[in-house]
């Protein structure tokens, strides 16, 4: 599956992508804000990533910036039952809606695949990737409690959100025959 928007293009990973995995999330800034990458993160972690077979109801992506290359990624998963949406961004291109618009890209592939609900989370100490959420439109569930992250090596205070998305009338070339 291949999602375009204005500025991104997310594709799947290919095994020829984990040089550029490695160097856009292999950075411990980074992978401590994530639940699910170890650290330090490897060439090896790259190529498993990159490897990872596609669920076609939890599709991930990597996130592109046409004459810049991988600049993240971005996708569905799972946690504790529900789909959730994740993402992260090469620091070198933080602060310029990236992920906020990698993130909703994946939103609407969710809303055409028949999801309804979609839920996130930050760490607390990771104010930013809240205010992407909030910009989505995801809501606090008053829920905050502890997440493993394999990066830090433990569980930290983490802050949770739920989005009910609205069904699609026009899912366009994402329709899943039922």
């Amino acid at each position: 599956m291949f999602h375009r928007t204005e500025r991104l293009f997310l594709r799947p990973a290919f095994p020829e992508d984990c040089g550029a995995i490695h160097a856009g999330i292999g950075e411990e800034g980074i992978v401590r804000n994530l639940a699910r990458a170890p650290w330090p993160y490897g060439i090896a972690d790259a190529q498993a990533f990159a490897a990872m077979p596609q669920d076609i109801r939890l599709p991930h992506f990597l996130v592109t910036l046409p004459g810049h290359g991988v600049i993240g990624s971005a996708g569905l998963g799972l946690h504790e039952g529900e789909a959730e949406l994740g993402y992260w961004i090469a620091r070198s291109h933080w602060g310029r809606g990236f992920a906020t618009e990698a993130a909703d890209a994946v939103l609407s592939i969710a809303r055409a695949l028949g999801h309804r609900r979609i839920v996130s989370g930050h760490f607390a100490d990771n104010p930013a990737s809240g205010r992407v959420l909030r910009k989505l439109g995801f809501v606090p569930t008053g829920r905050a409690g502890r997440r493993f992250s394999l990066g830090r090596g433990e569980a930290a205070d983490s802050i949770e959100y739920a989005r009910d998305l609205e069904p699609d009338m026009d899912s366009g070339p994402f329709a899943v025959a039922a």
